[in-house]
């Protein structure tokens, strides 16, 4: 579990990062699951979007992939959500500076 200072660094890298996956209207299917996995795996913080023809909204969508991929969610804001998971091998980003 992340603190709020955490969250906040992570934020800050995000904030400049592009979206590199979008969930549409099939939802979030086992191939979107690996996709977002390998992402997570390969660059620790990744943003996404949710199209307006999903069957969910950004923050229900975010929570479930967050639970399915064993990460942490960031940030929600509109259709957008950020995601978050260590790489225990690789470390990318530090959430403490």
């Amino acid at each position: 579990m992340l603190t709020s200072k955490q969250r906040a660094n992570l934020r800050s890298h995000a904030n400049q990062m592009e979206t590199i996956l979008q969930v549409g209207k099939g939802g979030i299917a086992d191939a979107l699951l690996k996709q977002v996995d390998d992402a997570l795996t390969a660059r620790e913080l990744i943003k996404m979007r949710v199209l307006e023809t999903a069957p969910s909204f950004a923050r229900e969508t975010a929570q479930e992939l967050a639970e399915k991929t064993n990460s942490e969610v960031i940030q929600v804001i509109g259709t957008r959500f950020v995601l978050y998971r260590k790489n225990p091998k690789k470390p990318i980003y530090d959430p403490d500076k």
